[in-house]
């Protein structure tokens, strides 16, 4: 089939990571893929939740969509006085997906949050806020380490996330709104440098699908990840 934006099944959005983006954060970006724009600011505080083991840290996420990051205005999460079930589902996702990246023995007793705010969504905005929002995380262990509270960096992976799907019976990577609204089949995927899966979200959301349209979607998800891990080390070494 083709594709409105002229893409090849296999092919990223263009992908563009900017460091640094605000003033205060311990580590931020601003990561756009195609026309979603996600903003990750990473932030260490000295303290840990209850739950979380003698000596050990905390890695953790929140995400949010602006009330115009859609075609439609959205009520702010705030305004709900909780969060849509929605961002709490993918917080949780992202949350444990950059876990996964960070040894949190050698994090020490702090906890670093990674906010994920969407600026503009049209589709992927999770896998996006997990790719830009691990380069915020290892920007703030990067200054932990610079401001002599680490020996050394925590970091013991990097991970991406990217989506596939089955659009008109055909297996696509990243997809855009105009693709990912009318999917058959919706899958997501976090890896990490190894190639190794972190997460895996997959939906039959208009058929059911095989295990090989499965295997199918995730070898094209492996590919887009190799890609975004590139564009990652490409950021962070600025």
């Amino acid at each position: 089939m083709t594709r409105t934006d002229g893409r090849a099944y296999d092919e990223l959005r263009p992908v563009k990571i900017s460091t640094d983006f605000v003033k205060f954060a311990e580590g931020s970006c601003l990561i756009e893929c195609g026309d979603t724009k996600v903003l990750c600011c990473a932030s260490v505080e000295e303290r840990v939740p209850p739950h979380v083991p003698f000596g050990t840290g905390w890695v953790t996420a929140e995400y949010s969509m602006l009330p115009r990051a859609n075609r439609e205005r959205s009520k702010r999460d705030v305004a709900k006085l909780k969060l849509s079930p929605r961002s709490a589902e993918i917080q949780r996702l992202v949350g444990r997906s950059l876990r996964a990246a960070v040894d949190l023995e050698k994090l020490g007793e702090r906890t670093i949050t990674v906010d994920c705010d969407v600026l503009q969504g049209d589709g992927g905005t999770r896998t996006a806020s997990v790719t830009g929002g691990f380069v915020a995380l290892a920007l703030a262990c990067r200054k932990l380490v610079a401001d002599g509270l680490l020996g050394a960096s925590p970091i013991r992976h990097f991970v991406t996330g990217v989506s596939a799907g089955i659009v008109d019976d055909t297996a696509l990577l990243d997809l855009q709104y105009s693709e990912d609204s009318r999917a058959q089949v919706d899958l997501n995927c976090v890896m990490n440098e190894l190639g190794e899966i972190v997460e895996l979200q997959g939906t039959g959301e208009g058929r059911a699908f095989t295990l090989a349209e499965q295997q199918e979607l995730v070898r094209l998800c492996a590919k887009g990840d190799r890609e975004l891990l590139a564009i990652q080390r490409a950021a962070l070494a600025k």
